[in-house]
């Protein structure tokens, strides 16, 4: 499309836009509360567990105490939600849930279309993970090899900080115009669109997006749209 004729980079974030989170994750989650005896459903554990999280990962950031890692911010979250919903548990069953996050899976139409976006663009993992285990997930559970694959860590701040964006684009060799943010999360969509990336909001979850200037110049529900759009 003439709109991204200057776009030469796509940048993906992985966790709840290329990965599926809560259809990977809930039924380990599922199985853990049975065994607990708990009748909480397990999708509103795992809203409550992603919730957390953010506030985590935000906290992490504004403490400035150094950076604890996306799975160490996990983990946090869980042992709050254990406690929010006052269900006991030891460290190893807390682990145990934890090794759920080794077995994210893709969502199903995104190789399809990452295959399609590569005859245009670059595609580039921008994460929040940690590096090791994004290599993992990139070799073993996306199986898609990426132009390069950034993790926050290079920062030492969970995105939305600024710097993420824009050690990014340094690292790529390009301004931050030629790149664009593809996200399901709106956060991340803005705190790109704040540094002047292009922003392509994936609205997997038909939630609302920011009330902010820094709006996304495409939104679609899938990559199928995705790749519509931007080609």
């Amino acid at each position: 499309m003439e709109k991204f004729a200057g776009v030469q980079a796509l940048t993906f974030d992985l966790f709840g836009t290329v990965l599926d989170l809560g259809g990977s994750l809930t039924p380990f989650i599922g199985k853990f509360l049975e065994r607990k005896g708990v009748t909480l459903s397990a999708q509103r554990f795992w809203e409550q567990w992603r919730a957390r999280q953010r506030i985590e990962q935000y906290q992490d950031t504004i403490l400035m105490l150094g950076h604890s890692g996306y799975l160490e911010t996990a983990r946090r979250a869980l042992l709050y939600t254990l406690r929010l919903n006052n269900i006991p548990a030891s460290a190893e069953e807390a682990d145990e849930v934890m090794q759920a996050w080794q077995e994210l899976s893709p969502f199903p139409e995104v190789l399809p279309a990452l295959e399609r976006l590569k005859t245009r663009y670059r595609l580039v993992a921008l994460s929040n993970g940690d590096p090791h285990f994004l290599e993992y997930l990139v070799r073993h559970r996306i199986r898609w090899d990426f132009d390069a694959v950034i993790s926050v860590q290079v920062v030492g701040a969970f995105k939305p900080h600024p710097g993420v964006y824009r050690r990014a684009a340094g690292l790529l060799g390009l301004e931050v115009g030629a790149c664009l943010m593809v996200s399901a999360n709106s956060f991340d969509v803005m705190g790109a669109r704040a540094c002047g990336f292009r922003g392509a909001f994936v609205n997997r979850y038909g939630l609302p997006y920011e009330e902010t200037p820094y709006q996304p110049d495409v939104t679609v529900k899938d990559f199928t749209e995705l790749a519509g759009a931007l080609l």
